[in-house]
């Protein structure tokens, strides 16, 4: 007002003849943006009218999912926002049943998240996932000593914790105290803003509450399969790829990011953090057991990981009782989350109930002469390959998860492959991202907090080996210990 340029404003202390350009610019850039997926979304408005044999509201499901699978990977729209889109079209289109919607809030998974998220927003609150942390990587004396302990300790939070990045946040105090041991070397700190971030998402697979997406997983699996994978058939198969991919990481980054002198210097770490543990943790630590004990016994006792769950997270809030107040533990949890999976879920039952999906594996029965002939090894090594270079082209997790594990499923009934098999090993895949810092938000948490130490190059030379490696510890354990256990490609299971 009155005259006076806002400092604020750029355009108001530029020259008026170069906003112009500058803008003109920006609009010519959204353009070129936009080919891509207006030219993709053509082509799949196309492609969905040509089979004969489709029905209009199966045409219409496909053509909304084929929409959803490309604004997640070729735009930066909201996840969850265009998965609501998706839902609303459908239900506007008579695509799908309106009242999906409320069925969607209904399941399973919805309320496996929210209990699940409540837990991990206590574990936060109490401080006592750190003091444990804090007393493992404590007994070590070196550099290599504490990167090695801090790997180890950061394994079990994957068991209670549905989020990596909460899990990354979680840790935080660890890292200060840590990055302030070390005298303030940048190599040190460097390494620790890789090591936490990387070894928290390679862990990601060892728990079905490892990750929100995970849930979301199961819940497919049943709509489309009709087939669950509990959280001890979970744990069985995935905790010891968790604990081989922990440790390759760990070693990887300490003789990468580390030279050999500075790996066998004396790292004091300021005890800022008291190791005894409070009231709240004693009772925090109980329920945690004893749901983790129930959960692995489900078939036992015959009460559901959601039931127990929920439980769980109403005694953690009881007044008096609890270790967080109500409000605290909803304001834990992900709603955003809880919303994308709903809406996933509705998107799932109108691909069943349209027809699309019944559809689509009579397709894949067809031509699946030359498929069905490859052997378990060529199946696997496609379909590993695949699902971890699939954080390139859909970089959120959950909307990986969404767009492809549907597509899975039906390929895995089309040539008669076992789902649970197919849903794990796809799900494994799914978890990766340690190529690029805008795969997770672990990455950016940890480059803010170490003030950029590290580089998108050093996150490539973390991937270089553990990429491929990670092909080779599937090879290796499902040749090895999956099969063996359940968990075998062949058959319908």
């Amino acid at each position: 007002m009155g005259g006076k340029a806002n400092p604020g404003n750029l355009w108001a202390l530029a020259p008026a003849g170069s906003r112009r350009p500058a803008a003109r610019t920006q609009r010519l850039q959204g353009l070129v943006g936009a080919i891509v997926p207006i030219c993709l979304i053509l082509a799949a408005a196309v492609l969905v009218t040509l089979p004969a044999t489709l029905a209009p509201s199966a045409r219409l499901t496909l053509f909304i999912f084929s929409l959803v699978v490309i604004l997640w990977s070729t735009t930066d729209f909201n996840i969850t926002h265009v998965a609501l889109m998706a839902m609303v079209l459908m239900a506007l289109g008579g695509a799908s049943r309106q009242d999906q919607i409320i069925e969607a809030l209904a399941s399973d998974g919805i309320w496996l998240l929210i209990g699940a998220s409540i837990l991990g927003g206590a574990v936060q609150q109490t401080g006592l996932a750190v003091r444990l942390i804090q007393r493992v990587v404590a007994r070590a004396r070196t550099v290599r000593g504490v990167f090695l302990a801090l790997t180890i300790a950061l394994l079990p939070l994957s068991l209670i914790v549905p989020s990596p990045a909460g899990r990354s946040a979680i840790v935080t105090p660890i890292f200060h105290n840590l990055a302030q041991g070390g005298a303030g070397d940048l190599r040190i700190t460097r390494a620790l803003a890789l090591l936490i971030p990387a070894v928290i998402l390679v862990t990601t697979i060892g728990s079905l509450l490892g990750a929100g997406s995970h849930l979301l997983a199961v819940e497919l699996l049943s709509q489309i399969a009709q087939q669950r994978l509990s959280f001890a058939a979970w744990l069985l198969y995935g905790l010891p790829l968790a604990v081989l991919a922990s440790f390759v990481t760990g070693c990887w980054v300490v003789h990468v990011f580390l030279d050999k002198p500075l790996r066998e210097q004396a790292l004091w770490a300021p005890t800022t953090i008291s190791p005894t543990l409070s009231r709240a943790d004693w009772k925090l630590l109980g329920v945690v057991t004893l749901m983790i004990v129930l959960w692995l016994t489900e078939s036992w006792h015959g009460f559901k990981m959601v039931v127990v769950t929920l439980a769980g997270a109403l005694v953690l809030t009881c007044p008096g009782i609890g270790v967080l107040s109500w409000k605290q533990g909803v304001r834990a949890v992900s709603w955003d989350l809880v919303v994308f999976v709903g809406a996933v879920l509705v998107i799932g039952r109108s691909l069943i109930e349209s027809g699309a999906a019944h559809w689509i594996i009579e397709q894949v029965s067809v031509y699946s002469g030359a498929v069905t002939s490859l052997s378990s090894m060529t199946i696997l090594l496609w379909l590993s390959f695949f699902a971890l270079t699939a954080h390139f082209y859909i970089p959120a997790h959950a909307a990986r998860v969404a767009a492809l594990i549907p597509i899975a499923l039906y390929l895995a009934i089309g040539l008669h492959l076992n789902p649970v098999a197919v849903v794990f090993i796809a799900t494994v895949g799914l978890d990766y991202c340690l190529t690029l810092p805008t795969s997770s938000q672990a990455w950016l948490i940890y480059r803010v907090l170490a003030g950029n130490a590290y580089q998108a190059a050093d996150l490539l030379r973390l991937s270089a080996l553990l990429l491929p490696i990670h092909v080779v510890l599937i090879v290796i354990l499902y040749f090895g210990y999956w099969r063996w256990t359940g968990l075998s490609l062949e058959g319908l299971g």
